[in-house]
Formats: C-alpha cells, structure tokens, sequence
C-alpha cells in the first residue's frame, strides 16, 4: 500500500511520468457508495477532506480533486476555443462576404405593393439610362465612335461625291444650254448656274442621311451594352425586352427628326445661292462680261470651263459648310435627346399601368426568388454567430 501510494505520489508531483499539463487527482464515488445513493456534493466534500487530511497528498491538495480538474478543464477549453476564435471570424467574415455578395448579383426582393413595384421600375430604369449616357459621356467605351462619323465618315462620303467630275465640261454645256431654252442668255447663264450647284449640292443629302444612319446605329449599340451592363435587368426578363423596345422605338423617332433637320440643311444651301459669292466673281471682256460679245462665243470650252469652275468653287464653299453643320444638328436631334429624354415616352406609359401589369415586368424567375429567401435566413444565422464571437473575444 506504501509503495502503491508511493507511486502515486511520484506521479502525481511529475517525477515518474510527465505530461504537456500538471497530474491531477480525483477521488471517485465507489460502487458501494453509489448504491448507498450518496450524492456528488457529500462525495466532493469527502474527496476534498481526502487530500487535505493525508499526509501523502496534503501539500498537493489545492490542486486536486474532481473540482480542480473541472476548473482546469474550462481554462484549457476556453483557450482552445480562444485561439480559434481568430480562424472563425476569418471564415464566418468570409462566407458573410460570399452570401452578401450572391445576393447582390440575385437583386433586390420585388415590392409587394403597386407604389413599390412602380418605384423599383423607375430605379431600374434609371440605372439603365445613366449607364447608357455614361458610354456617350466617355466614362464608359462606345460613345467615341459618334465622332468618327463626324471626322472621318462624313468627310470621306462628301470627297467620293467627286464635284469636278459631275462638273465635267459636257455636263455644264448641257445643263447650260437647258437652262437657257430658246433664249440664250445675255450676260451670264444664271439659270445655268442654278441648275448646276443644285445638281451638285443635292448629292449631298445621301451623305447627311448616311452619317444619321451611322449615328443610329450606334446608339442602339450602345443600348444593348447598356442593357447588358445593368444588372437589374437581367433579373427581370419581361422588363427587359420592353425597356430595349421603348429604347429602340425613341432611338427611331430621333433618327426621323435628325434626318428631316439634316435634309433641310441641305436644302436650305440649294434653294438659297450666296449673292455675295458671285458678286465678287471678275466680270471683265475675257470671263464674258462684256454684253457686246457673241452670244455663241458664251458656248465656247474656255467660257464653259470658266462657269464650271466657279461652280465648283461655290459647291466646295458650301460643302464645307454642310460638313460643320450636319454633325451639329445630328448631335442635337439624336445624341443630345437620347441623352435627355430616352425613356421619357416609356415612363409616361408606365404610370399609366394598373399594378397587374406592373408584376408582370417584375416576372422575376421563382427559383431566384426562393435561392434570395435562402441566402437571407443563412446571412442571419451567420451575422448572428458573428456577433456572439466579437463579443467574446472582446470580452477577455
């Protein structure tokens, strides 16, 4: 029994066998006394008077017993738990990143009521159109090829139109000679000349319709990558397709305005000559200013050659002067209203739309609905574990 106790004791202070923590003793109720139902307060205290009474284990006996090892335990357990504490929060942060994140792409719920749906469409829609203006503003790509109509399309239209070519001398002769019916004219072929910058002004309405064209095209590229880019929409299918339709149907409606204001630039230079131009043109003997020369003499190649030059002259004055004003009002009728007022008509029927109508554009797809439901019950379960961890780390 000594050597048993011995033993023990050895043990018990770490000089036979040590462990990473401190020997700990306990006395343990005996089958005896859990048939005599002694209860565990009686056996504590019987277990404490054990240590403290022998003289084996006196010196030891603050140190154990069933109660110290408890305490013991709860210290290594709370800084076991301690030092993971650090990798939850790092792992529940990031699932709370994730979660937040896949409900950000998922969208907002739909509103229950006609006012909310109505204002979620509006939002949407607003978003859409800020992304559309910010292609033609530069902050996003696109909008930088409306200039390239403008500076290297138009440009390259209105060269091909070739003017010296239309003004060959077999044109002007013939042009001239019509002009002047039965009377020759007198002095100088007005109505020659009318009809020949006409001719010539007039080839210029298919390059102002091309560069409206081109312009259109464009915006309505930059439509569909707007609609691409705003996430909303694509939660909403239905919603989609009528934004991208009321977007297109505006788009057309300016690309009518352009070309009609366009066009009539145009005219404009064809009904109306600059007097001002011809009454600088020389009018001496030899450029058939003299009224006492021959009439038939005006019919000759060096007098032809004379009037078409100064046709081309006034034709390439008042083409370069198209070339700066066309770009003006297509800006004006299309870049600059597709800016102000692209979903303007689409607004003015969505407020007229009774709230079944209203859901219908919000047709967000079921599985989405009930995958958004899930993601918010498990982002609150793990705010909540988030919470009760700060609080105690921050505790100790």
């Amino acid at each position: 029994m000594f050597s048993m106790n011995l033993m023990a004791f050895k043990m018990l202070e770490g000089r036979s066998y040590k462990l990473q923590f401190p020997w700990i003793g306990v006395v343990n109720r005996s089958q005896a006394d859990i048939n005599k139902s002694v209860d565990m307060i009686a056996a504590r205290r019987r277990e404490h008077e054990y240590f403290a009474n022998s003289p084996e284990y006196r010196h030891l006996a603050n140190r154990m017993g069933s109660e110290h090892l408890g305490k013991m335990l709860s210290k290594h357990l709370e800084t076991v738990i301690k030092s993971r504490i650090p990798g939850l929060q790092s792992l529940i942060n990031k699932t709370i990143n994730e979660l937040e994140g896949e409900l950000s792409r998922l969208g907002k719920p739909i509103a229950s009521d006609a006012g909310g749906k109505l204002y979620m469409i509006m939002e949407i829609c607003r978003n859409f159109d800020q992304v559309f203006k910010e292609h033609l503003d530069g902050v996003r790509s696109g909008g930088e090829k409306i200039y390239s109509v403008f500076d290297n399309q138009l440009p390259a239209a209105l060269k091909r139109l070739q003017f010296d070519k239309h003004l060959s001398m077999e044109n002007v002769r013939k042009l001239i000679t019509e002009a002047d019916g039965y009377q020759p004219h007198l002095i100088a072929p007005e109505q020659g000349y009318r009809r020949l910058i006409e001719s010539s002004l007039v080839t210029i309405r298919g390059p102002a319709e091309a560069a409206v064209d081109a312009v259109h095209a464009i915006l309505k590229d930059l439509v569909h990558k707007a609609m691409a880019e705003t996430m909303e929409l694509k939660q909403y299918p239905t919603l989609r397709v009528e934004v991208g339709t009321a977007a297109i149907d505006s788009l057309d409606r300016m690309r009518g305005e352009s070309k009609k204001a366009t066009l009539q630039l145009v005219d404009m230079e064809c009904c109306y000559l600059t007097v001002e131009f011809f009454r600088k043109l020389p009018q001496d003997i030899e450029k058939g200013g003299n009224p006492t020369h021959s009439i038939f003499d005006r019919y000759n190649d060096s007098y032809l050659r004379r009037v078409g030059t100064n046709v081309l002259s006034y034709v390439n004055m008042a083409c370069a002067s198209l070339k700066n004003s066309i770009p003006k009002s297509v800006v004006h009728c299309q870049v600059r209203e597709a800016k102000r007022s692209l979903l303007d008509h689409f607004f003015t029927e969505l407020g007229k739309k009774e709230s079944r109508h209203l859901a219908k554009l919000l047709d967000e797809d079921p599985a989405i609905m009930q995958r958004r439901t899930s993601l918010a019950k498990r982002l609150e379960l793990y705010r909540n574990a988030q919470a009760e961890i700060d609080a105690v780390a921050w505790s100790k």
